[in-house]
């Protein structure tokens, strides 16, 4: 928990490099560490409030032990159990710390006295922006933001089918079900290690969201399209759309992070994808950028963002505050990608802007900027684009939220470009 609090990285990097190290550690503890580390995750607001409600520190140790006891329900006399100083337990309970299990003891960690972002659990630097985003919607939000995710998996269609993976995970026991609006979607909703999915090392299924998927599926790219997937990150989004292209065409992934860009060719390569190629960018306008200015019929743009929408699944995001950059800095940085990223489609192609944030000022805030100084680009109504998408919390975009949708928080703006383009437009 402190390396998580203390390392500039997300939590689930942080995990991964501490079990390299100690590789002893069993399958089924893993599963139980991440557990409880997440579940930690999910209630630190309301932990530190007790803790401070009864003038002790808000430390790991004492995070723990209210966990423990107001979580888990555990007694006084099996937190001294647990705690036994034993090879591999947590060191004797001091009388102190005894004393505020005790405390704890009978209480629950919900409080009627906590304040309203205590409780759901919502920092302070986005309280206001999302009381603004979902107005009287916004307990319900954040309340479904504190569950626990299910696993989204998604089919290569280049290598097996839906019902080929489902058979194989339910022969395995698995609880697993076709994605509800996915069309190459699997949920499973038990828990278990990534180690027993069939198909994953083959590269015949991947982990991801289904809102993910359904982002991916907005760009409706076609076999022998030209595609550049701008923001690809570690190529989620990319394994997607090369696969909706049949393995025909080509499709770029672009980053400014080298390392992302090499997990995304090892995925790639693993996928069997024949038409996807990575490329390092050395900034949002790279010359790579103006060379190959209105040559690709699809761009998509998964901006850097505050992550809003991926607190359920990742907890630790909500207290990673983005006030280094600032979400004013942050939406900056997505009207520049926006863009400059723009140049690369060519006359009648469309380009589509996402983020997994729920918040307005990174999304339809910033589609509004890029319209009003883009006239040569217009909005392609959800409807038109993904009829089969319903029930989107905005009329004309992609936007999915946890509580309505049972999946991380998305949106997605489809814009296209004029078949001609505006006379005027500086294309440097």
């Amino acid at each position: 928990m402190s390396e998580v609090d203390s390392v500039a990285r997300p939590a689930d990097a942080v995990v991964s490099a501490w079990f390299r190290a100690r590789r002893q550690i069993g399958e089924e503890d893993r599963g139980e560490i991440i557990a409880t580390l997440h579940a930690l995750l999910r209630h630190q607001a309301r932990l530190g409030w007790w803790l401070d409600r009864h003038g002790r520190k808000d430390t790991h140790r004492n995070r723990l032990l209210a966990f423990l006891t107001l979580v888990e329900r555990r007694t006084p006399d099996q937190m001294k159990r647990l705690f036994s100083g034993a090879k591999y337990a947590p060191s004797i309970l001091t009388e102190a710390e005894h004393t505020l299990v005790v405390k704890l003891h009978g209480g629950t960690v919900d409080s009627p006295a906590m304040p309203e972002d205590v409780r759901l659990e919502c920092p302070d630097w986005a309280a206001e922006a999302l009381r603004r985003r979902f107005g009287a919607e916004f307990a319900t939000e954040m309340a479904a933001m504190l569950t626990v995710p299910p696993l989204d998996l998604r089919v290569n269609t280049l290598k097996s089918t839906r019902e080929t993976a489902l058979r194989a995970l339910r022969d395995i026991g698995l609880p697993a079900e076709p994605s509800a609006v996915a069309p190459s979607g699997i949920r499973v909703t038990a828990r278990l290690s990534l180690g027993r999915l069939p198909g994953l090392k083959d590269g015949a299924i991947e982990i991801q969201d289904e809102g993910s998927q359904l982002v991916a599926l907005l760009v409706a790219a076609r076999p022998g399209d030209r595609v550049v997937d701008f923001c690809a990150g570690a190529g989620g989004k990319t394994l997607a759309i090369a696969a909706q292209m049949q393995n025909k065409g080509r499709i770029i992934a672009c980053d400014v992070n080298e390392g992302r860009l090499k997990r995304c060719a090892e995925r790639a390569r693993r996928a069997g994808l024949q038409n996807a190629e990575t490329r390092l960018l050395a900034s949002e306008t790279d010359r790579w950028v103006k060379r190959h200015k209105a040559s690709f019929d699809r761009v998509l743009v998964d901006a850097p963002c505050s992550g809003t929408g991926t607190w359920r699944r990742n907890p630790d995001a909500r207290w990673r505050s983005p006030q280094e950059q600032g979400v004013d800095n942050l939406a900056a940085l997505q009207g520049r990608i926006l863009a400059s990223a723009a140049r690369l489609v060519k006359p009648g192609g469309r380009l589509v802007y996402a983020t997994c944030s729920l918040l307005a000022e990174e999304n339809e805030d910033r589609v509004a900027a890029f319209l009003a100084a883009h006239p040569d680009f217009s909005v392609v109504p959800l409807a038109e684009v993904a009829p089969q998408l319903t029930g989107s919390a905005h009329p004309d975009y992609l936007s999915l939220t946890p509580a309505r949708h049972d999946t991380d928080g998305f949106f997605a703006a489809v814009l296209q470009r004029a078949a001609t383009p505006a006379p005027s437009e500086d294309e440097a």
